[in-house]
């Protein structure tokens, strides 16, 4: 029986006994500046939310609201995120979103890897009692209800499921891809192979890997004094764990579908710079693949206090306006024209300025008669009036950084402005 077709008080019973843990403590180093200062789960996404506001609002959209975040690499901004913006949970009833950094509970040394953070956390698991832990990546973009995916967990008494997409195969070899039998039992696991093995019946797509895993809790809890015994073990799930217990227990895939399409559902690594700007644009389009309007499936995050965006004036040569753009709160476009762009809160647009296909984020100032194009703006970049960026290759190369899709991406210290530097 496929899980998702049990009664829903069945999968709200699942949901209520397990435990959710969030693994945000990398630092997304292919994301290059971006991650200069914070960790990847913590960067700006989507107009007013942070990457990580994803998982978790499919946790607490699900009904899983007993969540534990594990941060480790420079996690003050995540921190303060998740205490500011995640704090509405019901303690009394339970509830809670608990951040869990890296404190040597049982070594001396911090994370080793993605298995090495839920071992090292395994006393404060314990004490919760859940039946099932359910392990998240904390730097994906998506939507996804957890409880049918427990449901079919239960239903074939697996050990371990695992949460996975569709890829082409010639595109499968950066990614932790399953071999699975007609049952979708887990018969091989292998990171970023060479010849990835296609899907049974399928000989166009393999099924990868999204970071995503349910275990039984004493089985998890045997599998991680398991491999914290292994010599040579790099501690991680995809790498060590998982592929060390496919023969002989019950490993299982579950593929994430859009439940009204049955074809594949929208699912984002931003991990490079050109993904993250890929994705962040993929929102100014008139009809989005990830639907930020859903109240069905809201994408919960701090609410700051924030006038709403502001347009002004209505002169030849001096139109405050946005075309085919997002714009958030405490914006004002004052005399420039926006387009194609998305404008994180509080950024601030000066008369004269043009913006094309650009991602600002929150705090920016762009002078009078700038001119940007393919841009990331980071955070609290004051740029200068007359500004020229994304139309001279060669001259972008020398001041900030260009990736290899032609985005280039801007920082306060690429402009001199040492904005997190004490003076």
């Amino acid at each position: 029986m496929n899980g998702a077709s049990r009664p829903e008080r069945f999968i709200s019973e699942l949901t209520r006994d397990t435990l959710a843990l969030v693994l945000a403590g990398g630092r997304g180093s292919r994301l290059e500046q971006l991650t200069l200062w914070r960790a990847k789960p913590a960067v700006p996404f989507g107009g007013k939310f942070r990457i990580v506001d994803f998982p978790l609002s499919n946790c607490v959209n699900s009904g899983i609201r007993r969540i534990g975040v594990l941060t480790q690499y420079k996690a003050h901004s995540l921190i303060l995120h998740i205490q500011r913006g995640w704090g509405h949970l019901s303690g009394q009833f339970g509830e809670f979103v608990e951040l869990l950094p890296a404190q040597q509970r049982l070594e001396t040394s911090w994370y080793a890897g993605t298995a090495d953070a839920v071992w090292q956390n395994l006393d404060i698991i314990a004490a919760h009692k859940p039946e099932y832990v359910l392990i998240l990546a904390g730097d994906h973009i998506y939507k996804m209800d957890y409880g049918p995916m427990l449901a079919a967990h239960v239903t074939r008494q697996a050990d371990v499921t695992v949460g996975c997409f569709e890829v082409p195969v010639a595109d499968a070899r950066g990614f932790g891809v399953m071999a699975v039998d007609d049952d979708l039992r887990v018969r091989s696991f292998v990171e970023k192979p060479a010849e990835p093995p296609p899907m049974p019946g399928r000989s166009d797509v393999a099924l990868c890997s999204m970071g995503i895993y349910v275990f039984n809790t004493a089985f998890l809890f045997e599998q991680l004094y398991k491999d914290a015994d292994t010599p040579g073990s790099q501690h991680d799930f995809g790498r060590d764990v998982i592929p060390g217990l496919i023969e002989r227990y019950r490993a299982f895939a579950y593929p994430f579908v859009d439940t009204q399409t049955g074809g594949q559902a929208y699912w984002r690594d931003v991990g490079t710079l050109d993904a993250y700007y890929a994705a962040n644009m993929d929102l100014v389009s008139v009809t989005p693949e990830l639907n930020l309007y859903d109240t069905e499936w809201p994408i919960w995050t701090l609410q700051e206090q924030v006038p709403p965006a502001k347009f002004v004036f209505d002169d030849d040569g001096r139109r405050g306006m946005a075309v085919d753009s997002v714009v958030s709160g405490g914006c004002i476009v004052s005399g420039g024209s926006v387009r194609r762009s998305l404008l994180f809160t509080n950024v601030r647009v000066e008369a004269g300025a043009e913006l094309d296909d650009c991602v600002v984020l929150p705090q920016v100032q762009i002078g009078e008669g700038c001119r940007i194009r393919r841009a990331i703006i980071e955070r609290g970049c004051i740029i200068p009036p007359g500004t020229e960026i994304g139309y001279d290759p060669a001259a972008d190369a020398q001041r900030f950084s260009v990736t290899p899709g032609g985005v280039t991406l801007v920082i306060p210290e690429m402009l001199g402005q040492a904005l997190h530097h004490a003076r």
